[in-house]
């Protein structure tokens, strides 16, 4: 039993701890990296629903293969009983006249890059931790951290329930709510929304399927109830999950225990009935609490929080394991340009706060509005109100209502228009059904766009490829941040010269899309570079005239689309038994 001394010590082995290893030992190969999970590998988890953004991850850790391997199901989206009515509608990552069938084991390419899995956490995690060790990566399972040794702001060390200790350059903090080093450093937390709510969930055999979409493709139910929602998730062609969550001042009120809070949940949903007839309930519940979070800080002197370490959004955007993914991928670029020594230490570190606490707050405001449209809120445009004050906005409920319709919550990634799998017209369009108003694209109003840039400061903004991080310049003015990378980079580039008239800008991106994309390809690829030039419009960096002798766009946003629209599956009389 030897103490341990290495460059990267990671506690935790779940999914943001193992990416995190994984990624290291890729880049930088050099270094010695340990991670300390408390439990031994497999072990149920919740959170099993993702969004296409980890398909990417997984592609760039190297172990795609191995988790479509696993054969989870292909999650193509989601059918909801959520908003105004009690209809059900769908939302689709792919529209389904574009899926076709396919053998499986696919790989990452054609019509995947679009979709996500629904993930059986005790085989998936074992999945990630056992390519960190494959990597190089030691892996140590029960074995818990029993406390952490500081100085100030700094970490000298951690002693190993086992009685070990450890010494590190670099500690990093994957323990999720637990929070093993946040809570040892008094880092302290804000909750920036009103919902407190509790999970309570458990596992099925046998249940039916919704609806198969090609080989291996389904879409994961969402059902509203009166006092809350259940999940419905299949993860196997055999093994399902099937959760309830409810504000926790609900739970309390009840008096009952949590088995028979979700007996009564799951048997008030004629539909999630229907799919567990014939089905057998494993019969342990489990329990857990979901409140949204975010810590004031993420790093220190020579530590680093990671996923739900550094804050937590309400599941019911299935955003949990994106932002443990993505978030841990830029860590560990973060960690490999300081060994480097090539950039100032200080802004990577500040980058990565500011890109971490920022996206998981722009969860949180979403997941708020999502649930303000089921009715847990009286006014809706009054709760829009209060999700602007919070952005660092002050509106009037109905401009308040305009800047989300306008896209108030897309800047979670740069050089992108989107968040948590939706993009700029779905977030629109979302708006619509939830509140049952119109929204309005502002690029219909003119038809001749130049670049307003005055008062603004240039600064680099971070972008991680290929193991580094490279800074792209970025245009700020008071609190907008535009970067110039993506789409936004193209459309700056587009007007830097001169005004353009919305035909010019129109036929020029379409031409090069085409010849770079193919026709397919081009129609989505031209509608995020409309989107992006809409935000710009929207937040000043560009401004609009109307010209009556230009061309005009018209952009519309219905209840109705390819990808989202209502629900057409053949139900109740066809549900699909496994």
């Amino acid at each position: 039993m030897q103490d341990i001394s290495c460059d990267v010590a990671i506690i935790g082995g779940g999914p943001g701890g193992s990416t995190v290893a994984s990624f290291l030992r890729k880049y930088a190969p050099q270094l010695s990296v340990h991670v300390f999970e408390r439990e031994r590998f497999p072990r149920d988890h919740v959170g099993e629903s993702q969004l296409p953004p980890i398909s990417a991850v997984l592609q760039e850790l190297g172990c795609w293969d191995k988790v479509e391997a696993a054969n989870f199901p292909i999650k193509v989206g989601a059918t909801y009983r959520w908003g105004k009515t009690p209809e059900l509608w769908d939302f689709e990552f792919l529209p389904l006249e574009e899926f076709h069938d396919e053998p499986r084991p696919a790989k990452y390419e054609g019509q995947r890059l679009r979709t996500a899995f629904q993930v059986d956490r005790a085989v998936y995690d074992e999945i990630l931790l056992r390519h960190a060790q494959e990597l190089g990566a030691n892996v140590h399972e029960e074995c818990a951290v029993a406390s952490v040794h500081h100085e100030a702001d700094k970490v000298t060390g951690l002693t190993l329930k086992d009685g070990r200790r450890v010494s590190a350059r670099y500690y990093v903090d994957a323990t999720g709510h637990v929070g093993t080093l946040r809570r040892a450093l008094g880092v302290r937390t804000e909750v920036p929304t009103v919902l407190q709510n509790i999970a309570i969930w458990d596992y099925w055999e046998n249940a039916q399927w919704a609806v198969e979409i090609g080989v291996g493709g389904t879409r994961v139910q969402i059902m509203s109830l009166k006092h809350g929602w259940l999940w419905f998730i299949p993860l196997s062609p055999t093994r399902t999950s099937i959760g309830f969550v409810c504000p926790a001042s609900h739970y309390k009120s009840l008096g009952l225990t949590p088995e028979e809070i979700y007996e009564q949940a799951v048997a008030a949903d004629p539909r999630i009935v229907a799919l567990c007839e014939g089905g057998r309930r494993r019969g342990q519940v489990l329990t857990t609490k979901d409140w949204s979070f975010v810590a004031e800080r993420t790093y220190g002197a020579n530590w680093f929080l990671v996923g739900e370490a550094l804050g937590f959004a309400d599941p019911i955007l299935s955003a949990g394991l994106t932002l443990t993914h993505t978030g841990a991928r830029e860590l560990a670029y973060t960690i490999v340009e300081l060994e480097r020594g090539q950039l100032d230490a200080r802004w990577l570190k500040s980058s990565y706060d500011t890109l971490q606490t920022k996206r998981v707050r722009q969860h949180i405001r979403f997941a708020d509005f999502w649930y303000a449209a089921n009715g847990q809120f009286v006014d809706l445009q009054d709760h829009c109100q209060t999700i602007a004050a919070e952005a660092g906005l002050s509106l009037t409920s109905r401009e308040a209502w305009r800047w989300l319709a306008q896209g108030g919550f897309t800047n979670d990634c740069s050089g992108q228009v989107g968040l948590g799998g939706c993009d700029l017209s779905s977030v629109k369009q979302i708006a619509v059904r939830f509140a049952d108003a119109s929204t309005s694209w502002r690029l219909n109003d003119f038809n001749v766009f130049s670049l307003q840039l005055n008062g603004a400061k240039e600064e680099l903004t971070p972008t991680y490829v290929d193991g580094r991080i490279v800074g792209v310049p970025s245009l700020v003015r008071g609190s907008r941040r535009l970067a110039l990378y993506g789409t936004f980079e193209t459309i700056h580039g587009l007007l830097a010269k001169r005004p353009l008239d919305i035909g010019t800008i129109h036929n020029t991106l379409w031409n090069a899309l085409v010849a770079n994309e193919g026709p397919e390809l081009a129609r989505v690829s031209l509608q995020h570079y409309l989107q992006s030039l809409e935000v710009m419009l929207a937040e000043g960096w560009v401004v609009g005239k109307l010209d009556p002798r230009k061309p005009r766009i018209t952009l519309t946003t219905s209840a109705e689309s390819r990808s989202i629209h209502a629900n057409r599956d053949a139900w109740p009389d066809q549900p699909t038994a496994r």
